[in-house]
């Protein structure tokens, strides 16, 4: 069964919050969005690690055919790296220790800062 979450940014309460599938699972997270030539409006993935580090939150974007907007989180909710990630990169580390990757259509990545703040709440899609 496939879990979503919604991530709200707490520097702008009135925006629109993001929806992305939650990624927990060491399977979830190696495919990603691997051999997708497009993301739909408004597609998001939240890889999700086991622990915060920089190691465990490096990412790949091999087979990945597109270029990807990508945030990492901290436990306290804090972006504390951001990038566009290239199509084919072999591997992206962030700066700071993460325990959260939103990963979302390259359009996408003026929304979120450095040391922006969200929050993220699981939902139902019954």
């Amino acid at each position: 069964m496939m879990r979503y979450v919604l991530i709200y940014h707490q520097n702008h309460p009135d925006g629109q919050p993001v929806r992305a599938r939650y990624c927990n699972t060491f399977f979830c997270r190696l495919r990603g969005f691997t051999f997708r030539r497009r993301l739909a409006p408004g597609e998001a993935l939240l890889l999700v690690q086991p622990r915060q580090n920089r190691l465990d939150a490096g990412i790949h974007m091999l087979g990945v055919l597109t270029d990807l907007a990508v945030f990492w989180i901290n436990d306290h909710g804090d972006v504390v790296d951001l990038c566009l990630a290239r199509r084919w990169q072999p591997i992206i580390i962030p700066r700071r220790p993460a325990r959260y990757v939103l990963e979302m259509a390259p359009d996408r990545l003026p929304e979120f800062r450095i040391g922006d703040r969200v929050s993220i709440e699981e939902i139902s899609l019954d």
